[in-house]
């Protein structure tokens, strides 16, 4: 069994001050090894369903339900605002956010999967992990080889188009890496040069998910922190004109300011 149901439907979202957290996450102290457990049992899902061709829509949100009530079962309070801006009747977009930690990669089929067809770009090499490369495939997600640029931005271009103009959107972290800290110079163009190429608008994602921090041994097994609130917040649709600068410059100004915004002490209030 598994439900595909929307769990956020409103245009905004806050996890209620009442939440408690799950039994199990009580009584291990809000154990990391408990937490990363539940997320391995729900890759473990993912994968299973993708090896048995079963790995459509419904069940990629079902799975990531599934990550929204386990980051909520430790403490997690989760903020969601502008969901209605997600909405496919202007679509598809080309998204473009910023890339904090694996939460992001784990819970946006949830949040963005019941109101729009979309699809991401992953590192190639992943394909030859046992179970992740039927998943990849499932996803008819975008391989890249992140040796030559310049290969990477054709293949971009040439799939992302392919999929846009099927109607399927596409997901664009451009950072090189995962960062707490976002610096717009390392903020590449390549997902407004897609929506230019493509003729479809922008859609920004402003995130802060550093409840889960970066692990000194392995990058995606850190420690959690329950007092960082989690944030996913989406802009405007911007068309892109001209070389796309401008529209550039504003994902990255929306980015900039709500960040700003959620390090405050009010931000967590």
């Amino acid at each position: 069994m598994y439900s595909n149901v929307n769990l956020f439907p409103e245009d905004s979202y806050d996890t209620p001050p009442d939440k408690k957290r799950d039994t199990l996450a009580r009584l291990s102290f809000n154990s990391r090894f408990y937490f990363f457990l539940r997320t391995i049992a729900v890759f473990y899902g993912v994968a299973r369903s993708a090896h048995h061709g079963q790995l459509d829509r419904e069940r990629q949100i079902s799975h990531s339900n599934k990550n929204i009530h386990t980051l909520e079962g430790h403490g997690a309070r989760i903020h969601l605002r502008n969901l209605n801006k997600i909405d496919a009747a202007g679509g598809p977009y080309v998204v473009i956010g910023n890339h904090m930690s694996a939460i992001e990669t784990t819970v946006l089929n949830a949040i963005i999967g019941p109101r729009l067809n979309f699809t991401f770009i992953f590192k190639r090499s992943l394909l030859k992990l046992p179970y992740m490369g039927a998943a990849l495939k499932a996803l008819d997600a975008i391989p890249v080889d992140r040796v030559n640029p310049r290969d990477d931005f054709k293949t971009i271009l040439t799939e992302g188009t392919k999929k846009l103009a099927a109607g399927r959107s596409i997901l664009v972290f451009p950072q090189s890496t995962r960062s707490v800290q976002f610096i717009p110079e390392e903020f590449n163009t390549i997902g407004v040069k897609l929506a230019r190429s493509a003729g479809v608008k922008v859609l920004p994602l402003a995130l802060k998910t550093d409840f889960l921090a970066s692990g000194k041994i392995f990058n995606d097994f850190g420690p959690i922190h329950p007092n960082r609130h989690i944030h996913f917040e989406f802009g405007d649709p911007i068309e892109v004109t001209g070389n796309g600068r401008e529209a550039h410059q504003q994902v990255i100004d929306f980015i900039t300011e709500r960040l700003s915004a959620w390090n405050t002490p009010e931000s967590t209030r």
